[in-house]
């Protein structure tokens, strides 16, 4: 049987995200040992454990049908990939931090600056758009040291609380993009890949639909029911169910996170009761 084969990073927290989705996913990964390939258990799906920068083109050359790994490295690399889709964590910016004592009025700044970054390719291409002449020093790691040996006079990186700018005496001044995990694939997949790759996609769909959100379940008297409606409109609309008790009736439906206790809040208000709050772990539109 024809199986897929996905690359992801082999160590850190981006692996670790990456694991955790395919678990999610419902698909059973055994690395124990930490190969550098293994299978699912019970998805046609060989994983293959690399480091992330290789991770496109291994994809573009089809050792590798699809790959898990930052949006940063799929830009950096630049390789004949298709991103398939966003996966919403592993979330950075990459930023221009200078000098914290330095003064920092706009880009002009940089103008015949040394500036140092592991991705010199969107760190070009960003001032080429910009019209601005800079001199890029391209380091493998370590790139927040560079001012303080003298080595540059700005640095472009990874940036996701700002503490280690901080560290190194930096201050961040430009955001120049944000970056999240994708999803990337080759693009001649055989149609049983094709369909493999769907299968997946139709699973991750539905458990990043499930995030932020929580099922209610409530009753309330029948005639603030359209206040309620308009207050809950879940995925299409609220279910409403009758009760025994006449007059009152059971509204079901989703609400997001970030809503949650001012929703709750006006609920109580219009005279809901019994309210039930219920975790979501799929969610298939």
């Amino acid at each position: 049987m024809e199986k897929i084969k996905i690359a992801i990073q082999k160590s850190g927290r981006l692996s670790e995200k990456s694991i955790d989705l395919l678990t999610e996913c419902g698909i059973r990964i055994s690395n124990g040992t930490r190969k550098l390939k293994t299978e699912a258990g019970n998805f046609p799906m060989e994983i293959l454990f690399l480091r992330d920068d290789d991770i496109p083109q291994y994809v573009e050359q089809g050792v590798a049908d699809i790959g898990i790994l930052g949006q940063n490295e799929v830009w950096e690399k630049d390789k004949n990939v298709d991103i398939v889709e966003e996966l919403g964590f592993s979330n950075c910016r990459l930023s221009l931090a200078i000098p914290k004592d330095e003064t920092y009025d706009d880009l002009k700044y940089f103008e015949n600056k040394r500036i140092a970054t592991s991705y010199p390719k969107i760190l070009e291409k960003f001032f080429t758009q910009k019209g601005i002449d800079v001199s890029i020093e391209e380091l493998g790691g370590s790139v927040e040291i560079a001012t303080g040996i003298g080595l540059a006079d700005a640095i472009f990186d990874i940036v996701s609380t700002g503490s280690t700018l901080i560290m190194n005496g930096l201050k961040e001044v430009e955001t120049v993009v944000k970056s999240q995990a994708v999803l990337i694939s080759n693009k001649n997949l055989s149609d049983r890949k094709k369909q493999l790759l769907e299968e997946l996609l139709f699973r991750i769909k539905a458990y990043k639909n499930g995030q932020g959100k929580k099922y209610v379940l409530l009753n309330a008297p029948n005639e603030v029911i359209p206040d309620i409606i308009k207050l809950l409109p879940g995925m299409r609309s609220p279910s409403i169910l009758p009760l025994a008790d006449k007059g009152w009736s059971s509204v079901h439906s989703v609400i997001n996170d970030d809503d949650f206790w001012e929703i709750i809040d006006e609920l109580k208000r219009m005279g809901a009761e019994g309210i039930l709050v219920i975790p979501i772990e799929k969610m298939i539109l």
